[in-house]
């Protein structure tokens, strides 16, 4: 059958690694194509489209962040921080040096890659919740650099406006035009990290995370290694930050706080740890959640409270329901919504033969 893996035979190391060996993965992904590239930006109201392109940066920093806390097992609550380096990099450089697009969006990513490798040096002798401190401490420096150095953000509380991206000529300046903008790069990132997770590269931050001096018992640089995974997840971190100033069309420090990136590290815990779809599912749990809330408060709570205190209510609201979904999710299933979709296909795989 077209969903199961009997009768499938693979017979080539190929096709043992493809991405998507089974003729129903292909045929998924067609209609999944066809679903994201069609029909939704063209059946869709450009304010659902704004959601959207909202969910799609929040899943290549959910990407990043999974790399290194997920699949590398580095603690890392600096995320935030640098988002904000490849942000204001990209505005420096739109605004300083007049350059396109793309380079401003390389430059930031790789700024970010710089810095986060820099902030991990302290992964090489601590870890745990030692490293969460540590990295804790590069997101207040970076923070406190960033609003305070006048060269780079204008000084306390400024903003940079940022133009918006051209591409062929043509501005980018509607919610569909830019939701393909930013799609574009969300399949880029997700095939990027499917393929870093099956490579060399990838199983030696498995390895480090399962068990570090065992992976350097049997060779693996974990100097190399541990700073590697600090650079590719901040590299990530940095074009979310570039993406997230062109959507917004200006760079503010306030964008990129440590709430952010408590945000983030929420998504990759409620989405699974050390899963592509985890952070995928993750990044559009937490980005819709507050949208879902304020609807529900709007329609259910108008009958109990007043319109002021319904907006006082929402951002508590919002906390309380991150940090109860937190704690249930490490305890009921650590492994996230992940586990609980993977739950289902097994089901389904097996029925109606579960023998």
């Amino acid at each position: 059958m077209i969903h199961r893996e009997c009768g499938v035979l693979k017979t080539t190391y190929e096709a043992d690694m493809a991405l998507y060996p089974l003729p129903i993965a292909r045929w998924t992904v067609a209609a999944l194509a066809v679903l994201f590239f069609l029909v939704i930006p063209l059946a869709l109201h450009e304010y659902y489209l704004s959601i959207a392109n909202l969910v799609w940066i929040a899943i290549i920093g959910a990407l990043g962040l999974n790399i290194l806390v997920g699949y590398t097992g580095q603690v890392s609550i600096g995320h935030g921080a640098f988002m904000s380096v490849g942000a204001y990099t990209a505005a420096n450089f739109a605004t300083r040096l007049d350059s396109p697009w793309p380079v401003n969006l390389l430059a930031g990513g790789l700024m970010a890659a710089l810095i986060g490798a820099i902030v991990g040096i302290p992964s090489l002798r601590i870890k745990g919740l030692y490293l969460a401190i540590a990295t804790l401490a590069g997101q207040l420096i970076i923070e406190w650099t960033i609003n305070h150095v006048t060269w780079i953000s204008g000084g306390v509380q400024a903003s940079i406006a940022v133009p918006r991206p051209r591409l062929f000529g043509l501005e980018i300046a509607s919610q569909r035009e830019m939701y393909y903008f930013l799609l574009f790069f969300v399949v880029l990132a997700v095939v990027a990290t499917l393929n870093l997770v099956r490579s060399r590269i990838g199983r030696a931050f498995i390895a480090i995370r399962d068990h570090d001096i065992a992976a350097e018992i049997i060779g693996i640089d974990i100097f190399r290694y541990k700073l590697l995974a600090f650079a590719i997840s901040s590299f990530y971190a940095g074009v979310t930050g570039v993406l997230y100033t062109y959507y917004l069309g200006v760079a503010n420090y306030e964008q990129f706080q440590i709430v952010t990136s408590i945000d983030y590290l929420a998504m990759i815990i409620i989405g699974g740890l050390g899963s592509v779809l985890g952070s995928i599912f993750g990044a559009m749990f937490i980005t819709l959640l507050p949208i879902v809330i304020r609807y529900a408060m709007e329609g259910f709570g108008g009958l109990i409270f007043s319109p002021a205190a319904i907006l006082n209510i929402i951002p508590n609201l919002r906390l309380i329901l991150f940090g109860g979904l937190i704690i249930f999710f490490l305890v009921v299933e650590p492994e996230g919504l992940n586990r609980i979709w993977r739950n289902i296909r097994n089901y389904f795989r097996v029925w109606p033969f579960a023998y």
